[in-house]
């Protein structure tokens, strides 16, 4: 028969050897500032004592379990010492398969005396996340196998919870939502099969030879699904999935403005002190005393999830006010110590799990400020209000005026270094991760001017046992410290400790390598500038995340004609006529500025010129009775840059801006238009077009001397040509036109012939190839205008090849 015992929230009892703790999550997010009240979440906290005769060696044997994710280790007394080691297993709720044993760490976060040293506060290991699992084994043994182990071990399995589907708490029928129901009789009746020594097979499934059946039935869930309540600030870092938000609250893009106001910085006595159903009423007590100060910062608050986001149950921790310091001097960087594959939908899972965690110890509260995961998202750790100096369990001996930033995951090194201090294998933190905490930190040492990169302060020691340090002594600090600066231990891990420097830089600004890459929407690029005929896209990258970048402005000619959010990455904007020198400004969250180098812009409304029509003129090449070879030939400029020359008639092509003619052909006997449309960077336009007649004359339209021969072909122009041997022969055609080509036969034993150009010899003209060629045009001329005019071919006479073979001439007329 079991009995029912309500006790004070936040005790456990240290005499049972099984407790099954139900945590019922009611009540307000407690945070200051939250957008929306969430559902809490049941969370439960199944206790397993550990058990054996020798006072060195305790063991819990392989066993089914209800369900849970975090696994905990603790023991009676605050200030007892673990000296040897702790070793699990778990089994995966999903495929059955059990774990390595994973051996678990040295707690490293501890509240300081005054939480501390409260009646019924436990030691424990630092807890360790598996995931959903439904099997625990555990081992624990002293250094050198003689060490005696503290009292009252036991192991703590934590289930986080889920969220219910239809938005609200997942308390089962008959679960009192109050505060800890505790067995207050029970007994662990199992014979565990494994003594403390034993090992195991890593790859085996352990035989589960005893059922384990909590007193409060465990109710599956749906999947954690709540929706995350946010303070205003600036938004999230991006990467992968992370918490939604039920609202998501407006980006303050100024530098200097605090969002939380006093006295809304400070929970209500409702908040402080809820009312629990069904468990011991909580009588509200005044305000704290002394009252904290209000806090102003130069810089916005980022966007955090708050406790009622993440599902916090504000009837499980110590009702009222925390105590709260002056300010907050130093921030000490942590990690959580747990695995870095999880999924960031997963996070607020983790910190419920975490704050489960350290209540079954017994402390007030989660030990952290806030949490940040590998996506960036901030979560709200120790109730009191955000923008407060809540004191903290994070940093012993250093909780006072400080405040704890933990990493969820493990950040210690791959291999060498201090890859053997922690559980998991070490990660490098994202940059999500690192530009969030730096978020936290330019917010919170805005309120007192530091300058988070090169600010150093000084805090007293509060504990009397903490390794390397002595009580009330004076120690300095960067004002962005690890945790291990602060306490004798490992944390953050040695890739997140190398990373402050980043941290420090990121939240200290300004914003870095701030750079135009380009121009769209409109804008082109014509050799090292930039045109337009109205609007320009500009579009720039930079080194630094988002969220520490309060804006953006581009400016032109140094005057701000577009502002964008910090996560912007490009901005539209109107251009007037005229060169232009283009920029953009960023605005770093503590208010310092970054400017791009200039990138070179041209508002362009006019279009381009022809000077003058086209010119067509007959070319050498091949003649026949449907094509003359014809050249077309244009200037064409514009005011800014020109891009390009199209010709549309007699047939296409496209030409580049510095192109300035065209080899084509023309039909003879025809009038043909010439067409050309010209194209600046910007798409303005002029057209110009000209008509031109190509003929061909034949010999039958000339006057000859000497002796000329007749030839008949079909290889020749009308199908016959004329041909002469004889020295001084001359062939004459007198035509009006603009332009003119003589046409022949070539043979390798074609010969030579004196061109005579209006009575002047204009040139001498080897007829001669290696091989045979019909109809082609071989000599030309042009004139600026239309004329009259005689050409007139004289034969050589070339010893050894004299002959030579006209076909007439081709002229523009």
């Amino acid at each position: 028969m079991r009995t029912r015992a309500w006790v004070a929230v936040g005790a456990v009892v240290a005499g049972g050897t099984v407790a099954a703790v139900a945590v019922a999550l009611t009540g307000p997010g407690g945070g200051a500032g939250a957008s929306a009240v969430q559902a809490p979440i049941r969370t439960h906290v199944h206790s397993l004592s550990l058990t054996g005769t020798d006072a060195s060696l305790k063991a819990l044997q392989a066993r089914s379990t209800a369900p849970f994710s975090m696994v905990g280790v603790t023991w009676t007394g605050a200030h007892a010492k673990l000296r040897g080691t702790v070793e699990v297993r778990t089994r995966s709720a999903a495929d059955g398969r059990w774990t390595r044993w994973l051996e678990m760490q040295q707690p490293d976060e501890i509240p300081d005396a005054a939480e501390l040293n409260r009646p019924g506060v436990r030691g424990g290991m630092s807890p360790l996340w598996s995931g959903p699992s439904d099997g625990i084994q555990v081992r624990a043994s002293g250094a050198h196998g003689t060490t005696a182990l503290p009292a009252g071990l036991r192991v703590d399995l934590i289930d986080p919870g889920k969220a219910s589907s239809s938005g609200g708490s997942s308390t089962g029928a008959g679960m009192d939502p109050a505060g800890y129901a505790v067995d207050a009789t029970a007994g662990d009746s199992a014979t565990p099969t494994d003594d403390a020594t034993g090992t195991p097979t890593d790859t085996g499934s352990p035989t589960d030879t005893a059922t384990d059946s909590p007193s409060a039935p465990d109710t599956t869930t749906p999947s954690d699904s709540v929706s995350p309540s946010v303070t205003t600030g600036s938004p999230t870092a991006t990467g992968s999935a992370s918490p939604s938000t039920a609202t998501s609250a407006p980006v303050s893009t100024s530098p200097s403005a605090s969002a939380t106001s006093w006295p809304s910085q400070l929970p209500t006595l409702a908040q402080a002190y809820p009312s629990c159903p069904a468990g011991p009423s909580a009588s509200a007590s005044p305000a704290p005393d002394p009252m904290p100060a209000a806090t102003t910062s130069k810089v916005a608050p980022p966007t955090v999830v708050s406790r009622a986001g993440w599902g916090a149950d504000e009837c499980a921790r110590e009702t009222g006010y925390p105590t709260y310091g002056s300010a907050v001097k130093v921030m000490f960087v942590h990690h959580t110590d747990t695995p870095n594959d999880y999924s960031c939908s997963d996070s607020p899972s983790i910190v419920r799990s975490l704050y489960a965690a350290h209540l079954s110890q017994g402390w007030r509260d989660l030990g952290y400020n806030f949490l940040v995961d590998k996506c960036g998202t901030i979560f709200e750790g120790r109730f009191g209000g955000q923008a407060l100096p809540v004191v903290g369990a994070q940093t012993y001996g250093f909780n006072t005026n400080s405040m704890g930033v933990a990493a969820i995951g493990t950040y210690t090194d791959l291999s060498g270094g201090d890859s053997t201090e922690t559980t998991y294998t070490g990660a490098a933190p994202s940059t999500a991760m690192l530009a969030s905490i730096a978020r936290i930190a330019a917010w919170k040492f805005g309120m007192t001017g530091v300058d988070p990169a090169t600010g150093t302060a000084s805090l007293p020691e509060g504990s009397a046992d903490s390794s390397g340090f002595t009580l009330g002594k004076t120690y300095g600090f960067s004002v962005i410290s690890g945790h291990r600066d602060g306490f004798a231990t490992d944390c953050p891990g040695n890739q997140l400790y190398r990373a402050l420097s980043t941290i420090r830089s990121y939240a200290a600004g300004p914003v870095s390598a701030v750079t135009v890459t380009g121009m769209s929407g409109g804008a082109v690029k014509s050799g090292t500038k930039y045109y337009t005929k109205s609007a320009a896209t500009v579009s720039w990258t930079t080194s630094t995340p988002s969220v520490l970048i309060s804006g953006f402005d581009v400016l032109v000619d140094g005057k701000s004609v577009a502002h964008t959010s910090g996560s912007a990455r490009s901005a539209t904007f109107p251009v007037a006529s005229g060169s232009h020198s283009v920029q953009v400004r960023a605005t770093h969250v503590r208010g310092s500025t970054t400017t791009s180098g200039a990138m070179p812009l041209v508002g362009d409304t006019t279009a381009p010129t022809f000077p003058g029509a086209p010119a067509v003129t007959v070319r050498t090449g091949t003649v026949n009775s449907t094509a003359v070879p014809v050249t077309v030939t244009w200037k064409a400029a514009d005011s800014a840059a020109l891009a390009k020359v199209v010709a549309t008639s007699p047939s296409a092509a496209t030409f580049g801006p510095t192109v300035t003619s065209w080899a084509t052909s023309a039909k003879p006997a025809a009038s043909d238009l010439f067409a050309l449309k010209a194209y600046d960077a910007v798409g303005n336009t002029a057209a110009t077009s000209v008509t031109r007649k190509p003929s061909i004359i034949q010999e039958t339209s000339t006057t000859r001397t000497g002796t000329w021969t007749r030839k008949s072909s079909s290889s020749y122009l009308g199908g016959y040509s004329y041909s002469s041997s004889s020295a001084k022969a001359s062939i004459s055609w007198t035509f009006t036109g603009r332009s003119v080509a003589w046409i022949v036969s070539r043979a390798s034993t074609s010969g030579q012939a004196y061109v005579y150009v209006d009575g002047t010899k204009a040139a001498t003209v080897d007829l001669k190839s290696s091989t045979t060629q019909y109809r082609q045009a071989i000599w030309t001329k042009s004139w600026s205008s239309s004329g009259k005019h005689t050409v007139k071919i004289v034969v050589v006479g070339t010893s050894g090849r004299p002959a030579i073979t006209t076909d007439g001439i081709a002229i523009i007329g």
